[in-house]
């Protein structure tokens, strides 16, 4: 009869054990809260696969203004838009502070990327947008601090690559205003590529004269490349030509960039002992 008790209760333990372990798991919001701004391993990847997907979107976006508008475009563009849209919604549920993610442009150019792609006819290839997104994910302190882990070319070269990111997205936003809001009335701008050497052109004031931009609008649009334009230009070519430098916070006065020999800290004169990994 003992045995039998046994066997009973021991009969009884997997349901205990199973709701032990569904109490023990975290809501839905935890979870998604933790992959969204944890540091875990398995958030990192997370990260890295929004960006990827980003790029993607970012990719689509180019390659079918090549195209006529045909059924499958139609359905990839439905894709995309539900995509971003779980990503925003779940983006401000998990938000300690919902209502400050709309001061963030990210957070508009979002909606107005939701808005083009389930609605193309109303608002086709606006989607573009969808880089400031990028550009966002790019600047949260997880995503670059896990950069900094992974890669030593990153490591090396964080401000030059910043800087090229910068003015790329740049580039890609101005040339996708340029495009939607002249090619359906500038004949000299049938795709993103007129776009893009326009916008080139543009920043580098080179001003070759076979493509000009109509109206009013499209002459502020041309101010706005220049002035922006050649400022993060200059940027870059600051980053490539001035000594190149080591991160290294220093223990006593936290400056976090000295130059590649330093043996001490040129603001407090700390001892330094920068790893060798980090110079070369």
């Amino acid at each position: 009869m003992t045995a039998a008790k046994t066997k009973s209760a021991s009969a009884k333990e997997p349901p205990a054990k199973k709701d032990e372990a569904e109490a023990e798991a975290p809501p839905l919001r935890e979870r998604l809260r933790l992959l969204y701004h944890g540091r875990s391993l398995a958030a990192h990847r997370f990260r890295y696969a929004l960006l990827a997907f980003d790029i993607v979107t970012v990719l689509f976006i180019i390659a079918t203004s090549f195209m006529p508008r045909e059924p499958w475009i139609e359905y990839l563009d439905l894709i995309f838009g539900l995509v971003i849209l779980a990503d925003f919604c779940a983006r401000i549920w998990v938000s300690p502070h919902p209502a400050r993610e709309f001061t963030h442009p990210a957070t508009w150019a979002d909606m107005v990327a939701i808005f083009s792609f389930l609605a193309p006819i109303v608002g086709e290839g606006l989607g573009f947008l969808r880089v400031l997104r990028t550009l966002r994910l790019l600047h949260t302190y997880q995503l670059v601090a896990r950069l900094r882990a992974d890669s030593p070319f990153f490591r090396r070269n964080e401000e030059t690559i910043t800087a090229v990111i910068n003015l790329i997205v740049f580039v890609f936003v101005m040339t996708g205003i340029v495009y939607e809001t002249q090619h359906w009335r500038n004949p000299a701008i049938a795709n993103y590529v007129d776009a893009l050497y326009f916008t080139v052109t543009a920043l580098t004031t080179t001003g070759f004269g076979d493509i000009t931009l109509q109206g009013s609008l499209g002459r502020l649009t041309a101010v706005v490349i220049m002035i922006f334009g050649v400022t993060l230009f200059l940027r870059l070519l600051q980053t490539l030509l001035r000594p190149q430098k080591v991160r290294f916070p220093c223990p006593k006065c936290g400056l976090q960039r000295h130059e590649v020999d330093s043996v001490c800290c040129k603001a407090c004169g700390t001892r330094l002992n920068i790893p060798d990994e980090g110079r070369f």
